[in-house]
């Protein structure tokens, strides 16, 4: 064995993983240690967690409320919910506050530190896109000005950082954050319905019947709206209806009114003027026809509930854009820590998110193709430096387990090069990791140029190779314990591959085709794109 190639994947994300800063670009032409960060002895520069993480493989519930969440992780966390809908987000939250009434009873949870941890990301970011969505409602109602006076101020807690905290404290600060918002959030809701009563001239009539019906349905609605609003029931996502109260029998005036009251006050607080008009006026329509025409004014009361509840459905709709654009914008403005790589700016996609919250503009289908795709794409760039850092992390743990010496660089082209030379080994030989386009390759290396090699030489290659087997099987558990799924496929050329350790760029790929090519024993191997864990058949990433 020569080489071995793996497309790592992400099975979980580990929450301590840090962003770090880059490995130097590897020159070939300085001197031999510019460029190289030894993994055996100064991992903390490049990110503390690396080996201990690694070496400790922290998976146990009991565990997780002794961890911090990582910077990296955080960010990649909030992006993947960035790409789920609604109901997924909640039913994070739904858990994250289950499994903390576990620990709270001294229950064994069996759920491991990363997926608790991935529960309470999500339910963040689920807070803060509220909790943005509802400012910025609000300063819009401010702007819009008309009845019934100023909205209320929001009085709302700053974000979550999740980044930095401990599990425990998170899960107390959601649930704080939840019921706060949940407050602000009826305050909102009620003064929408009075401006919607107030466009409409709802309570023009003077009957007593009409405004008490009216008065009561209004209740009843912003109760529905709160309780619809929780973590539970959005998971669920069971929407509720009008009722539809049909009388057999002969409708008189009080009778149509009453049923009219109760319709009108059942629209979504947050429904469009415009929309909710038609309801008005198809329940004056029946008001009017009750005495001579009850069939047609049953009609008309018929047709109110069919225009409540398209109102009702439009309004949740544009709930749920606003707070996914909200996350989105979130994410994509996100700035890395100080002295690492910076992500790809979006401000195209920015922009466009921008205006539909401050404007209330909704996207049009090619704006929203638009910004997924930039979220997408800053996603899968923070995916391939995940997988870099923990990859380098593997390296460092086999270094720490099994004795060597460990380094890293980043020559022009690759994401990341690892070199570690297993004890007994050197001088003359060690094993290259290098990560190209998501594909990580293993290669037995010896040190010296292309060329005849005497024959204790190339026996001396053949046992390294064949002890680069054990290798990677050691390698693959160690990743696993960090939650990426790599599994080799093991190349056969003739002896290991020239190299000089800590200094060339060389990419494996081509030494490997130069090898085949000189001994004709090339074999094809089937581009692979790379590939992340997808769960669930919901776009759950």
């Amino acid at each position: 064995m020569s080489s071995g190639l793996a497309i790592p994947t992400i099975q979980t994300v580990a929450p301590a993983v840090h962003f770090a800063p880059p490995p130097p670009p590897l020159d070939p032409q300085t001197l031999p240690h510019t460029g190289m960060l030894h993994l055996h002895d100064a991992a903390g520069q490049a990110s503390a967690h690396l080996s201990d993480a690694a070496g400790h493989a922290v998976h146990e519930a009991a565990d997780a409320a002794l961890q911090v969440l990582g910077s990296l992780s955080g960010v990649l966390l909030a992006g993947r919910a960035a790409l789920l809908g609604t109901r997924v987000l909640a039913a994070a939250a739904v858990r994250a506050a289950e499994e903390q009434r576990c620990l709270e009873r001294q229950q064994q949870l069996a759920a491991a530190a990363a997926e608790q941890w991935e529960a309470a990301a999500f339910a963040a970011v689920r807070v803060n896109a509220r909790r943005r969505a509802l400012l910025a409602r609000a300063a819009r109602a401010a702007a819009g000005g008309g009845p019934p006076g100023p909205p209320p101020r929001p009085d709302v807690p700053p974000p979550l950082t999740p980044v930095g905290a401990c599990l425990g404290d998170l899960r107390r600060e959601l649930a704080r954050s939840e019921e706060a918002l949940r407050r602000a959030e009826e305050r909102q809701a009620a003064w929408e319905q009075r401006r919607l009563a107030a466009r409409l001239r709802l309570d023009e009539e003077q009957d007593d019947d009409w405004r008490r019906g009216l008065r009561e349905s209004r209740r009843s609605a912003l109760e529905r709206f709160t309780a619809g609003r929780t973590a539970d029931a959005e998971a669920r996502q069971l929407p509720r209806q009008p009722a539809d109260r049909r009388t057999e029998g002969a409708l008189d005036a009080g009778e149509v009114r009453r049923s009219g009251a109760e319709i009108l006050g059942s629209l979504d607080p947050y429904a469009a003027c415009e929309a909710a008009e038609l309801a008005a006026q198809a329940v004056r329509h029946a008001v009017r026809r009750a005495a001579e025409d009850p069939r047609r004014a049953r009609i008309h009361l018929a047709e109110a509930r069919k225009f409540v509840r398209d109102a009702n459905k439009q309004a949740q709709a544009a709930r749920e854009a606003q707070e996914r654009a909200a996350a989105h914008y979130d994410f994509l403005v996100y700035e890395t820590p100080e002295g690492t790589e910076d992500l790809t700016p979006a401000p195209d996609a920015v922009a466009l998110l921008r205006r539909t919250l401050d404007e209330g503009v909704p996207l049009t289908a090619a704006g929203r193709e638009l910004v997924e795709r930039r979220v997408e794409e800053r996603v899968h760039a923070l995916e391939a430096r995940y997988v870099r850092q923990q990859c380098a992390g593997a390296v460092a743990e086999l270094a720490r387990r099994f004795g060597g010496e460990a380094g890293a660089g980043r020559p022009e082209g690759q994401e990341i090069r690892l070199d570690w030379t297993p004890e007994g080994w050197g001088p003359g030989h060690w094993l290259r990791a290098t990560l190209v386009d998501g594909r990580l390759r293993v290669a037995t290396m010896y040190r010296g140029g292309p060329g005849e090699r005497t024959a204790a030489e190339r026996a001396l290659d053949d046992e390294r190779c064949a002890e680069s087997l054990e290798r990677l099987d050691q390698l693959e558990e160690i990743t696993g314990a960090l939650g990426l799924g790599l599994e080799f496929k093991v190349e056969h050329t003739e002896g290991a591959l020239p190299g000089v350790l800590g200094e060339d760029a060389w990419v494996l790929d081509e030494l490997i085709d130069e090898a085949e090519r000189a001994t004709g024993a090339h074999r094809d191997v089937a581009p692979e794109a790379r590939r992340y864990r997808t769960v669930d058949g919901d776009g759950r990433r």
